[in-house]
């Protein structure tokens, strides 16, 4: 992608501090393990800042968002009007919210707020208040085919240092389900990479009345198997009516989940009313959501416990900090959104939110692979169960082109799902 080099900044917002311009803005698209788009930002005197821009499965749409309308506006303008910016790329292009303007707006956000981190000479999350919290729980993804290998997933991931657990399973009569890593996939592991690199996407099946069948038998396994301290998650993957919803909340209330996760599709806010009427299965929801415009029923009816976001498709930090808080007035806690689309540079601006607020749950952590953490070189840390973003000055990710330039885009799709009648269903 082509780097611009303006004589002014647009809106004649001249920089106020020495060197603090914005002399190069590039679009990095680079796949080593998964497709991830980067923006790096650099000042006139040399600081440079990441943002991850990635839309797994429509990648290039941010890529071209960002290099044929974002970054000539960004030319000559001051890094360190990090609201001011983010306002004017929100508000000026008229046209607003949905995935790919978030997701450049936020690549930009997060940029800035590196920039400004190292021209302070501290971590991000000392700009953003300070520590509220020594580290940040996570959870691991754990799956199998069948119960004994469901345990083996549970124990490995409890012997690599997870303390907390999200269940998936495989469903009798469904040939293939999200989330199991045993069911194989043209690029690996199921869980590690569902983005299957191909000219199509894959087609898999699935059946509701099966899967609400099968998934409290595994959880009563589960709970038998590992006792009751053991926080358990499990994910619907938006697969569910709302009354589908709701008996499966109230079928698993005996297993005590950590949370049940996108239960139903949740565009429609009041749907989450009915399911809370039938259940206390704790709720979390919002790894699809792009904006608090989608989050406002939702919280102020208090109808979930966690907000899924990611920092990457929700404007970056500033926009889900103001969520956060927003959530925090009625004690619903973060649940950031952190899977291996979500590229390191993007999971470290999670960190740092995570560390920095008050009303923090729990952190998603899919560990990215070897050639992913050869282009993105991370200080963040995960040990006894618990991450931390490390003490770098700035995000602490720094991004190495030659490794970069030995992966190039390539073409890949989420799967999508079929009922037994050949009716497109939610995957």
């Amino acid at each position: 992608m082509p780097t611009h080099h303006p004589d002014t900044a647009p809106g004649d917002l001249a920089p106020t501090g020495h060197g603090s311009a914005i002399r190069s803005a590039e679009v990095l698209v680079t796949s080593p393990d998964r497709n991830f788009v980067t923006l790096r930002l650099t000042t006139e005197d040399g600081v440079v800042g990441l943002g991850d821009a990635t839309l797994n499965g429509r990648e290039l749409s941010v890529a071209s968002y960002l290099s044929d309308h974002v970054v000539p506006l960004l030319l000559g303008r001051d890094a360190h009007r990090i609201e001011d910016t983010w306002q004017f790329l929100y508000r000026s292009a008229y046209w607003r919210r949905g995935p790919v303007t978030m997701a450049a707006i936020a690549a930009v956000d997060v940029a800035l707020w590196d920039i400004k981190a190292k021209v302070a000479g501290m971590p991000l999350y000392q700009l953003l208040g300070g520590a509220s919290r020594t580290g940040i729980m996570a959870y691991g993804h754990a799956s199998g085919r069948d119960l004994p290998e469901l345990f083996d997933s549970i124990r490995d991931h409890q012997e690599q240092g997870f303390r907390s657990i999200r269940v998936q399973t495989s469903v009798p009569g469904i040939d293939a389900v999200y989330g199991v890593a045993a069911q194989p996939s043209s690029s690996g592991r199921y869980d590690y990479e569902p983005a299957q690199r191909a000219p199509l996407p894959a087609e898999e099946d699935w059946d509701t009345r099966a899967y609400l069948r099968h998934i409290p038998t595994v959880f009563e396994a589960v709970r038998s198997e590992f006792g009751p301290e053991v926080p358990l998650l499990h994910d619907g993957h938006h697969r569910m009516t709302p009354i589908q919803a709701a008996r499966l909340g109230k079928d698993l209330e005996p297993y005590d989940l950590f949370w049940l996760e996108d239960c139903t599709p949740a565009e429609n806010q009041e749907a989450l009313r009915l399911v809370r009427q039938h259940t206390t299965t704790p709720l979390a929801i919002g790894e699809v959501f792009n904006t608090v415009w989608d989050y406002q029923t939702l919280v102020r009816e208090q109808l979930v416990d966690y907000v899924r976001s990611a920092v990457t498709h929700t404007g970056g930090i500033s926009a889900l900090r103001r969520i956060l808080d927003f959530a925090a007035q009625y004690q619903i806690k973060s649940g950031i959104h952190g899977p291996t689309d979500i590229s390191p540079v993007g999971m470290a601006a999670a960190l740092h939110l995570d560390l920095a607020i008050h009303n923090f749950g729990i952190q998603e952590y899919m560990q990215h692979g070897a050639r992913t953490n050869e282009v993105f070189r991370q200080t963040f840390t995960f040990e006894d169960g618990y991450l931390h973003p490390g003490s770098e000055n700035g995000l602490g990710v720094t991004y190495d082109d030659e490794a970069a330039a030995r992966y190039p885009y390539a073409q890949a799709y989420l799967p999508f799902n079929r009922l037994k009648d050949g009716t497109v269903h939610d995957w």
